[in-house]
């Protein structure tokens, strides 16, 4: 079958053949946030935000996630300013959730007995704890979500379980947030019909993940009440939708779902997510994404551009986010919208060298293109370097620094890591000229995307430490950003798809293509509804249990290199 015209615009946006819009700011996941470390308790060092919500109120976007100490704010989604709280005593909970009423802002997190703070400036420290009626009377009590009707009615859902469904009600804000009613169970658990609730990795433990993080969302008449699974520490981590025409229900599952997963490219997960509006109209989905090395809850933030089809059904852009795009400041459509900026990977794999390494944390793992794995070099000296050859001149636009914090052991609350460094570039590995001046950074940005005022044309790029470290001076990668200059991939050829007896397991093989750095397998369940996909890197196979026991697909497969993407026109369908 041909790919349909409305499924090559549906991914548009992936063939990155749009300019840079002037004043539309460039973002990369994950996003840029001044992640904090956690306390010793909880486990080895490291860094943690997950479960993010986020709404426009009074002229700034503000984005609240699990164990930061405060909460961020923004103009543009773009650049975030963090917003240090003590006024609420439950701020160091999981699972945050708020909600705009008229003129306040008001705040729960989990935790029992309830809590519910308001402020009708969200910018100044002064939240204050109202009369909470409020009480979860269930046992599964985590994950809270507000959700405002267009009748002024308010609800509250909840869930975080392998056992339990995701449950809802109605409150009276006017009385403390007391019900009004029974709770009423919404979302029971289903893995044996739809394989990316299975638990797992891979999705391949054979039982229930947990079904958790809820979000209503509203769109004309219709209630879409999305929901999170498997698990937070697996790249499979994905949001849902179920559908009805009441805020309680009853509720249909959405075949297209899960809307928002991620589970390939340089960092994976799209789950425990939440769908907004930005101040233009457009819809976007911020949702947990994962590293789950030094601790399974070792995550990030991503965010997502998102859109609703002419079927009604929600769909998130995830699979190239992890790559520069645009934040669009004015109405766009998501669906057709080519929002890329045209820089592709150019560091993948490309040979590498550094001053040092560590036993584990070799020099190649700083542009592996996998989170999990990192460069150390042996110590934090000023002086320790990491470089990369890509092999040949290309134009070089912009730079994602993901620093690794190998071995900071931080335990204070308040306690934030600023790295000072300089970027070079050469065009013969002898001589260099400097591109990027961090020596007198003092800002917190570990996961810093830096964008040239102008494109240069280089080979030889490196990063040399300025400041003296406590931990060693490391990396998760060095991404390169930009063009290669040369041809795009051709087409791929020999695509197979097998599904498995249980029907949620489906293997795919291609035969390798010259040139390619790696693949794109796309999927839906229409031929114009090919909203999924994955990211696969130097492979010619994958296995993946994500899919609808029931469901009939349609998969394709693009191949994609330094210097763009080759869309596949041919679609396989798989009853």
């Amino acid at each position: 079958m041909k790919r349909s015209v409305k499924g090559i615009i549906a991914i548009l946006w992936m063939m990155a053949i749009v300019s840079v819009a002037q004043n539309n700011p460039v973002i990369a996941n994950p996003i840029d946030l001044n992640y904090r470390f956690q306390s010793a308790d909880q486990g080895n060092y490291r860094r943690e935000a997950a479960d993010p919500v986020c709404e426009y109120f009074k002229g700034k976007y503000y984005l609240f996630v699990s164990k930061s100490g405060g909460y961020w704010s923004s103009e543009d989604l773009a650049n975030w300013t963090y917003i240090p709280c003590s006024t609420i005593s439950t701020i160091e909970n999981y699972a945050p959730t708020i909600l705009i009423l008229g003129d306040e802002m008001y705040f729960m997190s989990s935790w029992r007995p309830s809590k519910i703070y308001k402020t009708t400036n969200p910018d100044l420290d002064d939240w204050q704890l109202i009369d909470t009626k409020f009480d979860y009377q269930t046992i599964s009590t985590q994950d809270p979500a507000f959700f405002l009707d267009d009748d002024g009615r308010v609800y509250i859902y909840w869930g975080c379980s392998d056992k339990y469904p995701i449950m809802g009600v109605e409150v009276d804000p006017s009385d403390g947030f007391s019900m009004l009613g029974q709770p009423k169970a919404l979302i029971e658990h289903h893995y044996a019909e739809y394989g990316w609730e299975e638990k797992g990795e891979n999705n391949h433990l054979d039982r229930d993940g947990y079904n958790e993080g809820p979000c209503m969302i509203k769109i004309s008449s219709k209630y879409h009440l999305q929901y999170a699974a498997n698990g937070t520490q697996f790249r499979t981590y994905a949001d849902g939708t179920y559908v009805a025409d009441g805020p309680l229900g009853p509720f249909t599952y959405e075949e297209t779902s899960p809307f928002s997963i991620k589970p390939g490219g340089f960092i994976g997960g799209a789950g425990h997510g939440h769908t907004f509006k930005d101040k233009f109209g457009n819809f976007w989905h911020v949702a947990t994404m994962r590293i789950s090395v030094r601790h399974p809850f070792e995550r990030r933030i991503g965010l997502f551009p998102s859109y609703l089809t002419k079927y009604g059904t929600f769909h998130s852009h995830t699979v190239l986010t992890d790559l520069p795009f645009e934040v669009p400041q004015q109405k766009v459509d998501f669906e057709t919208h080519g929002f890329g900026t045209g820089w592709w990977l150019l560091s993948y794999g490309k040979q590498s060298a550094a001053s040092s390494f560590m036993d584990g944390f070799e020099h190649f793992k700083a542009n592996d293109e996998m989170i999990e794995s990192w460069w150390s070099a042996q110590t934090g000296d000023v002086g320790e370097w990491w470089q990369v050859d890509l092999g040949e001149q290309m134009r070089v636009n912009a730079i994602q620094i993901n620093f690794a914090d190998h071995d900071f052991n931080k335990t204070d609350r308040n306690s934030y890591v600023y790295y000072q460094y300089l970027v070079e570039c050469s065009d013969d590995g002898v001589y260099w000229r400097r591109i990027v001046d961090k020596s007198a950074n003092t800002a917190d940005r570990p996961h810093e995307l830096v964008v040239l005022e102008s494109p240069i044309y280089t080979r030889f790029l490196r990063i040399i430490n300025g400041r003296k470290l406590e931990g060693k001076f490391s990396m998760y990668d060095f991404r390169v950003f930009g063009n290669g200059l040369g041809a795009l991939p051709d087409s791929v050829s020999g695509f197979t798809v097998e599904r498995d007896a249980n029907r949620k397991r489906f293997r795919f093989k291609w035969d390798r293509v010259d040139g390619a750095a790696g693949y794109i397998v796309n999927w839906g369940v229409r031929p114009d509804l090919m909203t999924n996909s994955v990211m696969v890197i130097d492979q010619d196979q994958l296995e993946a249990g994500y899919f609808n026991r029931d469901s009939q697909y349609l998969f394709s497969i693009d191949a994609f290199n330094e210097n763009g993407i080759t869309v596949g026109s041919e679609c396989i369908t798989v009853d």
